[in-house]
């Protein structure tokens, strides 16, 4: 034992920036850029309907292959994550989502339109959320809910602004060099932004939190946790994956469908954009708050408070006609959608730890996928046999409540006293 320093800590000196801090705002951008484009995709609906005269299925089944690839690709991103490190691997999605845009633009087949944008699109999606989120969780623990809700904040930034600006080039441009556009920036901004991304503070001779001392035999602070071979066998893996699997089924049907609905009821384009825009806004705060609620009241409860606010949104939304009731739709539903996705990662972490947290977080997204593939095709599919949406706001209401259930049925894992001291330090 070293004779300055009885204590057996590893030391190193502060400093003067935690690079911690680089990754969040990295992230923060990417997240802004890439969904606040990717859930602008409803927009689309209308210029792709009356080119070629699709069905709202038809273009819908091609946002649920996207999803459901993007499920797929994020347990493959997560798994590649945990070994190799983020810069190599979000450079590629960065490859992938801008040539599926690129490629867009040249559609003029339904065949093309699913294998450019539900495939290609969907595999480069893979890693933007798994990439990101789960290095964050291994530079930061006592704040870890709050840093993730920054980083999703993003996303509430990249959906409130980009809508109008992809509204402006749709009506001065037209869709394809929308397109073209839009696939220009989505590639170069995130092989840009990935290149600053580290899997981990030993990289940068730091520890995490940006402590100055860490005990020797878990040098990193970072290595926590079960196995993946322990955390699959678990209930709590597969509660969560139900969990989020109805809450994307949800979340990504009101996102594709919202804004032709607007439309439906007579509600101008251009201001129907402005209530998608108004639930990437609201969902800002839902993000933040709920980022570090989760710290402070525990992931659980802080997902029930979302689930509350999304139930109310659902009930509302079946009596909403006019422009001031869709705004205060998006007031309700903005906030929980914000929130959801401030709240997987740390609940991941905080049932598992970090060991294979970037594959776990994948199997947990693609189970939410499977909801997001299925709920925009589902209520595209209700909508062309009963020209309303009444029965899939009603579905997604049922479904959110059994959700509520498989929260309130939620138990931490039960682990030896000294992990649990670990966890609590």
């Amino acid at each position: 034992m070293n004779k300055n320093n009885p204590s057996g800590l590893l030391e190193i000196k502060r400093p003067p920036l935690f690079y911690g801090y680089t990754i969040i705002l990295v992230s923060f951008f990417i997240q802004a850029i890439v969904w606040g484009i990717s859930n602008s995709f409803g927009m689309f609906f209308a210029p792709l309907i009356s080119e070629f005269n699709w069905s709202r299925a038809m273009i819908s089944g091609a946002a649920s292959l996207c999803f459901l690839t993007h499920g797929l690709s994020s347990m493959l991103m997560g798994n590649l994550n945990d070994r190799l490190g983020p810069r190599l691997i979000i450079g590629v999605c960065g490859i992938f989502l801008g040539l599926g845009f690129w490629l867009m633009a040249k559609v003029d087949s339904a065949p093309q339109l699913y294998l450019f944008y539900g495939l290609v699109f969907g595999i480069g999606l893979g890693g933007i959320d798994v990439i990101p989120l789960s290095t964050v969780t291994r530079w930061f623990k006592k704040k870890r809910g709050m840093m993730t809700g920054i980083i999703k904040v993003g996303t509430g930034v990249g959906m409130f602004v980009l809508p109008f600006f992809i509204t402006w080039l749709l009506r001065d441009y037209g869709w394809r060099i929308s397109f073209k556009v839009l696939g220009g920036i989505i590639m170069v901004s995130v092989i840009f932004l990935g290149q600053f991304l580290v899997r981990d503070p030993v990289q940068k001779a730091q520890f995490i939190d940006n402590e100055t001392s860490r005990k020797s035999e878990n040098s990193t602070g970072t290595e926590e946790g079960l196995s993946f071979n322990e955390a699959i066998h678990t209930r709590q893996l597969w509660t969560i994956c139900a969990i989020f699997f109805i809450i994307l089924l949800c979340v990504f049907t009101i996102v594709i469908h919202i804004v032709q609905h607007a439309i439906d009821l007579g509600i101008p384009s251009a201001v129907a954009a402005g209530i998608l825009a108004t639930i990437g806004g609201v969902s800002i705060s839902g993000r933040f708050l709920m980022g570090g609620a989760g710290d402070k009241l525990g992931e659980k409860t802080a997902l029930l408070v979302c689930l509350f606010f999304l139930l109310t949104a659902l009930f509302w939304l079946l009596i909403t006609k006019t422009l001031w009731l869709f705004y205060l739709f998006a007031a309700f539903y903005g906030f929980a959608h914000g929130g959801f996705f401030s709240l997987l990662s740390p609940l991941i972490a905080k049932q598992f730890g970090t060991r294979t947290h970037g594959l776990l977080y994948g199997i947990a997204i693609f189970s939410s996928t499977i909801g997001g593939a299925i709920g925009p095709f589902m209520a595209g599919y209700i909508f062309d046999v009963t020209r309303n949406y009444n029965i899939v706001f009603l579905i997604l209401a049922a479904l959110c409540i059994i959700a509520i259930s498989l929260t309130l049925s939620l138990k931490p894992i039960i682990r030896d006293k000294n992990e649990q001291n670990e966890l609590k330090s």
